[in-house]
């Protein structure tokens, strides 16, 4: 999976085209991953002895398919290639070709 936790993305398909947004957690054996401030979903919590009941809002998962990379330095969504240097596998910038990480 080409993204990463902490990267920044921007959505590219669905409900919330055209947000972006730093990814929380990526999940590469589902090929899913969650976006602060996007996907968000309503959850509603039971009352119990020690809390009280209440609506909470969590962001959802969403499909890797659907996010590319946003670019700081092209101010675009930009692919992601790898490149080997120095027996180190890198992540590169399609449109730049500048090393991501």
């Amino acid at each position: 999976m080409r993204i990463k936790k902490d990267d920044m993305v921007m959505v590219i398909t669905g409900k919330d085209k055209g947000k972006k947004g730093k990814v929380l957690k990526a999940m590469p054996k589902e090929n899913k991953v969650i976006v602060e401030g996007i996907n968000v979903q309503t959850k509603h919590a039971k009352q119990t002895r020690n809390t009280k009941a209440e609506i909470k809002h969590q962001e959802g998962p969403i499909d890797v398919s659907n996010v590319m990379y946003f670019d700081a330095k092209e101010k675009a969504p930009v692919r992601i290639g790898f490149k080997v240097e120095n027996g180190t596998k890198k992540r590169i910038s399609k449109k730049s070709g500048a090393v991501i990480d």
